[in-house]
Order: structure tokens, then C-alpha cells, then sequence
């Protein structure tokens, strides 16, 4: 099994110093037709409290895009907001993600003294007309003290249950006790109404964390969940579980064996998933791509490459850890399975070659 490269180049790029420079968390969803939608937010710099969420569109299976628009264009001073596009299974778009309070202009969204986020909370909405116009704002209850970093979409399954996920994270108040070593699943089996939680990927260890977790529903019906593995010495793969009963319990976190960050998935037939992260210390830097037929013992890993090259893995020289994210040069990929089977991998980056959102389409053979 290998991959051939079919395209690459930028969905949008941005310009250093504009109000809007910085581009992150780009996921994309596809219609049967060729038509694609990829959601991402704007932002003036890496750690500032001001997502603006912004959408383009493709239909040509992205190989020309449109000008990104605002999808909140009334809210964007008020409220900063990071959150991802999906398709449900009837055509409809879910965006799901955290909503934080502006205080002032250009302030901070995190305090490195006590590696804390300030305190947001979980919202989603629900488009039919596929990201056009969306319904109001609704807010998840967060069923543990502390913020939410939610870097995945939210999940609708073929059974129309919304399965989310995400990792808790100390505030700016180092007096909130936060159960961080931990990533969080959501389901809510009554369109959105009511919410129950459980673990989805659980951590040894006080130092451990997780973040930009994932969640998708497999060809067979099991969710996969994945994430990264954040400890202080920097050296724990991709965590992943998995769950047969709808999300109600997951299996005992296992490893992927990759030694990556930030994961993205999507389901492929027979029960196998296509997952993305992106590797900026262990190895060839960039992001990589690994097809998986996983079970509760192992992941199952079939193929495991790297499908894009980054030219710095950080923009100021600083370490790849987790603690200096605010100078990370590229991140949070996605993938997103095509009407004729091909792959098409997003993710944002800050490189000498350009600054915005990257693609690569690629085919497995």
C-alpha cells in the first residue's frame, strides 16, 4: 500500500501584519458532487483571544476556492470563536467549538505562567444549506470544572446520535482544580438537548494531558477516538479508543505508535480510518498520514507516511514542545474523503514558502 500525490497548494493565504494574519484549524466536508466546504478561523497573531471563524468554498473538488466570509461577521469583537465544520449523514452541517469572551482588544487567550486558557465554554450549531446560513449559538454544559480546548468536529452518527470530544484545560485562576489528564467524549442521543460524558482517552499521571483530540464514526459502526498525548518530556504517541456502544463506554486508551501532536480523522470502508497528525519533533517534520484498521488491542497501522514536508517546524527557533505552541509554524490537519475516493489533507501553517491553509490531495493505491 503507498499514496499518490494528486495536488497540493493553499486554500487561502494571508498576509503577515493584516488585522487578519494568521490562519488555523482548517477542517473540510465534501458533497457527492465535487463541492466542498472548508471552515477555518482568521486570527492577528498565535495566542490572541480573537477567532474569527471564516468559510470558503470549492466546486471543483478544491481546486480553486472562493474568498473566505465570516460566519459571524456581528460577533467577531465580542466573542472569540474556534470551532469545525461537519456532515451529517443527511447533508447537513454541524459546527461545534468553543465561544470566549473579549475583554479587550489584543488580549490574550493564554497565560503560559500557569499554562491555563481562559475560561470559554462549548457551543454548536446545526446549517442545511450547507455553511450559507446557520441556527443560533447552543451551549454544551461542560460537566467538569476548567476550559475546553475542542480542536475536533463534532460527529453525527448514522443512528443521528452527536458524539464530541474534548481536553480540559486549567484556567487563568491556578486555584481551579482541573481533572486534565484526560480527554472528554460528549453524547447526546436526543439531537442536542441533553448532554452525557465520559472519558474517552484517560491518562497515567497528574502531568499528563490530552489535546486536539478527534472523534469519528467507523464503516462498521464503532467510534474511533484519538489525541495527543501532551507530558512534559514529550515523548508519548498518539493516544486512541475505541467505543461499541454508541460512545456510552470506550475501550482502556491504547498507543497508535506514532509519535506525533495533533491528530485528525475520517472514516474509510471495512472499518478502516485514514489519520492525520503532525510531527514536529521525532523524525522527518510535516504531516503525515497513517491508514489504520484499529481494534481494542491494536491500531493496526497499514501504511504510515509523510505526505507533506515542512520547511520549519517552529518560527523562532524556540523547542517543539507543548509549552512554546505559540511559536509552532504549522498544524491541526485534517482529512476529508473525496466523491471519488481520493484524500484531501488541510492544515495551517506560517512557512517562509506562504502563511495560511495548505492542502494535499492524494489518492492510496
Amino acid at each position: 500500500m503507498k499514496y499518490e500525490l494528486l495536488a497540493q497548494g493553499f486554500v487561502t493565504q494571508r498576509q503577515p501584519g493584516t488585522p487578519v494574519s494568521v490562519a488555523a484549524g482548517s477542517r473540510c466536508v465534501a458533497r457527492g458532487n465535487g463541492e466542498l466546504a472548508c471552515s477555518f478561523m482568521g486570527q492577528a497573531a498565535i495566542g490572541h483571544n480573537d477567532f474569527k471563524p471564516m468559510l470558503v468554498w470549492s466546486s471543483d473538488n478544491g481546486a480553486t476556492w472562493t474568498e473566505p466570509r465570516l460566519i459571524w461577521p456581528e460577533l467577531q469583537d465580542r466573542v472569540s470563536i474556534f470551532g469545525s465544520v461537519s456532515r451529517a449523514p443527511n447533508g447537513d452541517l454541524y459546527f461545534y467549538g468553543m465561544r470566549t469572551p473579549i475583554a479587550y482588544p489584543g488580549e490574550l487567550a493564554w497565560n503560559a505562567e500557569v499554562q491555563g486558557m481562559k475560561q470559554n465554554e462549548l457551543v454548536w450549531t446545526r446549517s442545511a444549506d450547507f455553511g450559507r446560513t446557520w441556527g443560533p449559538l447552543q451551549v454544551i454544559p461542560m460537566p467538569i470544572p476548567g476550559s475546553a480546548e475542542a480542536a475536533g468536529p463534532l460527529c453525527v452518527t448514522t443512528r443521528g446520535d452527536l458524539v464530541c470530544c474534548y481536553a480540559p484545560y486549567r484556567t487563568f485562576d491556578p486555584t481551579v482544580a482541573v481533572d486534565a489528564n484526560q480527554v472528554v467524549g460528549l453524547l447526546s442521543q436526543d439531537g442536542g438537548r441533553t448532554w452525557s460524558h465520559r472519558p474517552m482517552l484517560r491518562f497515567p499521571g497528574s502531568e499528563s494531558n490530552g489535546a486536539e483530540a478527534w472523534v469519528v464514526e467507523l464503516s462498521d459502526g464503532r467510534l474511533l477516538g484519538t489525541g495527543w498525548h501532551v507530558h512534559p518530556d514529550g515523548n508519548r504517541p498518539n493516544a486512541y479508543a475505541l467505543s461499541l456502544d454508541r460512545g456510552r463506554t470506550w475501550s482502556p486508551t491504547g498507543s497508535t505508535g506514532t509519535l506525533g501532536q495533533s491528530t485528525g480523522l475520517a472514516a474509510l470502508s471495512d472499518g478502516r480510518a485514514a489519520f492525520v497528525y503532525n510531527q514536529r519533533k521525532h523524525g522527518a517534520i510535516g504531516v503525515w498520514l497513517a491508514i489504520a484498521r484499529p481494534d481494542a488491542r491494536n491500531f493496526g497501522i497499514l501504511l504510515n507516511e509523510r505526505i507533506w514536508a515542512a520547511e520549519i517546524a517552529t518560527q523562532d527557533g524556540r523547542s517543539a514542545d507543548f509549552s512554546d505552541w505559540t511559536g509552532f509554524a504549522f498544524g491541526e490537519p485534517s482529512v476529508t474523503v473525496l466523491h471519488d475516493g481520493s484524500l484531501l489533507v488541510t492544515l495551517w501553517c506560517l512557512q517562509p514558502s506562504g502563511h495560511g491553509i495548505r492542502y494535499v490531495r492524494l489518492r492510496i493505491v
